[in-house]
């Protein structure tokens, strides 16, 4: 399939990413003919993991979030896992990476904790999503509007509450980085 031919996707995360929030969105995207990068906070590895507490694969970082512009790319993933966004969320340039990405318009795909990041960004204000429950109480804070629903799509910005929402998830981002080009 070549619906994203020619799309280059950043998937910002670090340790502690949600291993499958992180693979089947990366998958969806490339088998729909995107390029991808995985960005985080330092060269080398990042550790994934299952269930937040069960260690799984490392992921070899393609670019460092520091000396990456969102002119380089053309849609985001920010996947989950309980520490992932937590760290995300502490470090000035991924912040504003996200921050830009949002405020250029162009799409974004965010699942369970990943909005965590997005508060930090302060972009959630006046938007819709979905969310893992307990980031739900911090949109709210933020000014955003939380629904429960296994995907939700708002200008650009597609969100979905867990792992069990991946297929709907993944089908949604495919759809919504098609449109925004």
């Amino acid at each position: 399939m070549d619906t994203l031919k020619g799309r280059r996707v950043a998937i910002l995360a670090t340790d502690g990413v949600e291993q499958v929030e992180l693979t089947d969105p990366r998958s969806a995207v490339e088998d729909a003919g995107a390029t991808t990068q995985l960005v985080s906070l330092e060269a080398g590895e990042i550790q994934a993991m299952n269930h937040d507490v069960e260690i799984a694969d490392k992921f070899t970082v393609d670019r460092v979030v520091s000396d990456v512009s969102v002119a380089d790319f053309d849609a985001l993933i920010l996947p989950g896992g309980t520490t992932n966004p937590d760290k995300l969320r502490q470090d000035s340039a991924a912040v504003q990476f996200v921050k830009d990405f949002v405020n250029a318009g162009k799409p974004v795909g965010v699942i369970c904790h990943g909005p965590w990041t997005l508060v930090e960004a302060d972009v959630v204000r006046g938007r819709t999503l979905t969310s893992y429950p307990s980031v739900r109480t911090d949109i709210r804070n933020a000014g955003g509007t939380v629904v429960d629903e296994e995907v939700v799509t708002d200008n650009g910005l597609v969100s979905s509450r867990n792992p069990r929402d991946l297929p709907a998830f993944c089908k949604k981002i495919v759809e919504e980085f098609a449109e925004k080009q």
